[in-house]
């Protein structure tokens, strides 16, 4: 047993079996030293323990019972890597410190990490003791002298095999890793996001901000997990501990932001092209949608409104748009909104680029003092003086225009060649090497804190090519870049949005029918636009985007507007569904577009599956890929039944089957014990209707949803303005109890109809009609089986 250490006296077991209870720690100002026979001296701290090894510093934080910061380093005295990420501080948690003769531990009440007292190497566990990863000798490396590929690497063994997601948005086709190399660098069509979630339970999120390579090798049984970045002066990493990924997210979010409630109108259909070149073309657009009643919530303005060599000018072009302000008006009037690109890059000339320079917020050239051909200069958005000014010539240009949202286009930023440029060049938070990819994070902050701040009235609402740790909180939306109009291109969008969402940053978008490729608008091009639009119904965001003449719905033959026309109006029946399911992901951390392991973490089966994946946790959506196609097999996860959306059909999980996927079909199943909330068509997401709510019962299993409804725009919903009405469904009783509405909100309808229905063969049958008034009922339904 080790002696006993002034003034912080530590009885540290000597533990044959780490399932033993540990010595729980007291907290206090000074610091205090385990001395052992071993290369490893432990010193504890307020937040946590410091070793010291031959190689360098460890410290380990818990920052919460799953979440604890690593830092490796040389130097005692390095803070931590450039990090703008995190903006948390560590929760108040119970963890402990114990001896064996082989290793020291600190453990929460679901996570233990062990330092071996003669490598230093680390090893974690979850609370029984059972190794998650441990580091292989020689894991942690810091190079003295940076190359262009390695500065800081680290390694982690992983036992028993498991799959690697997340990483950002990548178009390499897979959904599992393992076996492969993944870049983490900003560039258009691919997202470098530095967090990574296992199938194994645990997470990884890395606090380096240079361009990264994650390399993924794992045999079944036993293998590497190497991460490699560019710069920095150490280690520096979040290991979580869920086991479940919605646990693991909600600690990254615990940690980086919470994801704002987004405005209704963003749920509904998105209507955009490169590009709308005058007023009277958008104007001519919103009004064709609402004359042929086509559901319909938004209009984009794409690039150059402005006048020649006016780039970044922020102002449209007085020839083709007369009155931007009249003709927002026009829109609004309508229920439609409006959102418009701008760009972090400016022509020489320019008065903002003039003001932006005299503020030192401007990028330095890059080649010998001259800038790439056509790229113009870039705006510096690392400090807060270029965030703030780069935002109000914006407001000043276009938010008193009336505009609702932003698109931030080539967010990377896009500075020439493979656009890794930046590398070399000073940032106002340090080297350009340092803080490349969170170029995103801190554009799409100067909007979000801008807009919160001078347009109080609206939710902000940011489109965006990039993305980075943390930029859930800046009521981001990533689309996936300027893709080719191409089956395969539409098959690789699956798995790249769904690692995208596991890692952590829920909304993502795609240009429906691709951004490259619609010469014209024959059968080929319209079957593949409609599998494509089908799958785009079941994103976050549901826009149509393209080059071309444009991809407005009517544009399309007789028969593929009839579809079109059906999911567009399916989705707006889901928009009850949709917005409550965003009010969990603000509330509870939750993800809408879900990979299957987040829900059927141990079916083995659900792990690798690319091309199926649950939207919100009832449905669960099978797009079709290939082009003639009249029926794709699905594989139904977990031990619960599932229905098909379309025939009411029951299958019992577990098992593959076929199902029909015709040109006007997108394979949908629903897990039973879903309460599923189906609205009346509406024209646009906030139009008022009479008409009542279908709520379709999935029997099979006990089950429950939470209807949440607001204002649909604003603040209020920060400060209680809001309602949610809690329905339980007992499927040994057969009966539906409809909870009291909880809360209230101005302008809210007192009085709500709803039709309470039972999936079957007929796929809802009538069940019976709710005057429902705020006050709780029990429903039975002795037909729901």
């Amino acid at each position: 047993m080790s002696p006993c250490v002034r003034p912080l006296c530590i009885s540290i077991l000597a533990l044959a079996a780490y399932s033993t209870p540990h010595i729980v720690i007291a907290a206090e100002p000074s610091a205090s030293t385990v001395q052992a026979a071993s290369s490893v001296t432990i010193t504890k701290t307020e937040t946590g323990i410091v070793a010291q090894t031959a190689q360098g510093t460890i410290t380990l934080e818990p920052w919460s019972a799953r979440d604890i910061r690593v830092r490796f380093h040389k130097d005692a005295a390095w803070p931590g890597t450039y990090n703008p990420v995190v903006i948390a501080q560590p929760t108040s948690v119970k963890w402990s410190i114990s001896e064996t003769p082989a290793a020291y531990q600190i453990a929460t009440d679901f996570l233990q990490v062990r330092i071996d007292r003669n490598k230093g190497t680390l090893s974690f566990h979850d609370q029984s003791g059972n190794e998650i990863v441990s580091e292989p000798g020689g894991a942690r490396v810091l190079a003295d002298k940076p190359t262009p590929t390695s500065a800081v690497s680290q390694q982690f063994a992983i036992r028993d095999g498991g799959a690697i997601y997340g990483l950002g948005q990548h178009q390499n086709g897979l959904m599992d890793y393992t076996g492969s190399s993944v870049r983490l660098q900003q560039v258009n069509t691919d997202v470098g996001v530095p967090m990574l979630l296992a199938s194994k339970g645990f997470g990884i999120m890395w606090n380096n901000a240079s361009v990264t390579n994650v390399d993924v090798r794992l045999p079944q049984n036993h293998g590497l997990l190497g991460i490699r970045s560019e710069a920095g002066g150490g280690i520096d990493y979040h290991f979580m501990y869920g086991p479940d990924a919605d646990q693991i997210i909600a600690e990254y979010r615990s940690l980086t932001g919470d994801a704002p409630m987004m405005a209704r109108w963003t749920w509904g259909l998105w209507q955009s092209k490169e590009r709308y070149s005058t007023q009277a073309e958008i104007l001519g657009v919103a009004a064709k949608y609402r004359e042929l009643k086509i559901p319909f919530d938004a209009v984009v303005q794409d690039w150059q409104y402005w006048a020649p060599v006016n780039w970044g000018s922020h102002v449209m072009e007085a020839s083709r748009y007369p009155d931007p302000k009249a003709m927002l008006a026009t829109l609004h009037a309508q229920n439609i909104h409006a959102i418009i690109s701008v760009w972090p890059r400016f022509d020489v000339g320019t008065a903002n680029l003039a003001e932006l320079e005299q503020a030192g917020a401007i990028f330095p050239p890059v080649y010998n003092n001259v800038y790439p051909a056509g790229k113009g200069k870039w705006y510096d958005p690392y400090g807060p003086k270029g965030r703030a000014m780069y935002w109000s010539q914006i407001m000043k240009n276009l938010g008193t225009v009336g505009f609702d949202g932003w698109w931030l286009d080539a967010s990377e930023a896009e500075l020439g060649g493979n656009w890794g440029e930046l590398r070399n060049i000073q940032t106002a938070a340090g080297p350009g090497a340092e803080v490349y990819n969170a170029y995103p994070l801190m554009h799409t902050t100067a909007v979000f804190d801008g807009m919160r701040k001078d347009i109080p009235e609206k939710r902000p609402i940011i489109l965006t090519r990039s993305a980075y740790l943390g930029q859930q909180r800046n009521a981001a939306i990533t689309w996936s870049g300027d893709v080719a109009g191409t089956w395969d291109v539409l098959r690789r969008q699956i798995p790249a949005a769904l690692n995208f969402s596991i890692t952590g940053i829920p909304y993502w978008s795609v240009d429906i029918g691709g951004f490259f490729g619609a010469g014209k608008l024959d059968a080929a091009y319209a079957e593949l636009f409609t599998r494509w639009y089908q799958f785009a119904a079941f994103n976050p965001m549901f826009r149509i985007h393209g080059t071309s003449a444009g991809k407005e719905i009517w544009k399309f033959d007789t028969a593929t507007q009839k579809i079109l026309i059906d999911y567009d109006k399916l989705r707006y029946r889901l928009i009850p569904y949709i917005y409550s399911t965003s009010w969990n992901v603000t509330h509870n951390k939750s993800t809408m577009m879900r990979p299957l392991v987040m829900d059927f973490r141990t079916d083995v089966q659900a792990l690798n599956i690319p091309d199926q994946y649950m939207f919100g946790k009832a449905l669960m959506v099978a797009p079709v890929t290939t082009p003639k196609t009249k029926a794709r097999n699905v594989y139904l996860p977990g031990t619960d039944p599932w229905y098909d959306f379309k025939t009411g059909q029951r299958h019992e999980a577990g098992q593959t089957i076929t199902v029909a996927a015709d040109i006007d079909t997108i394979p949908l199943l629903v897990r039973a014990g879903s309460i599923l909330p189906l609205g009346p068509v509406i024209q646009y997401a906030d139009q008022k209707s009479d008409e009542a709510t279908e709520i379709r019962i999935y029997a099979g299993k006990n089950g429950q949803f939470e209807l949440y409804d607001d204002a649909g725009d604003g603040y209020g919903y920060q400060a209680g303005q809001f309602s949610v009405i809690r329905f339980v469904w007992n499927d040994a009783s057969h009966s539906l109890d409809i909870a009291p509405r909880d809360g209230q909100f101005p302008g809210m309808s007192k009085n709500r109809a709803f039709r309470i229905t039972c999936a079957d063969s007929a796929v809802s049958k009538a069940v019976q009609d709710i005057k429902y008034t705020g006050q709780g009922v029990t429903v039975a339904l002795t037909g729901c089986r």
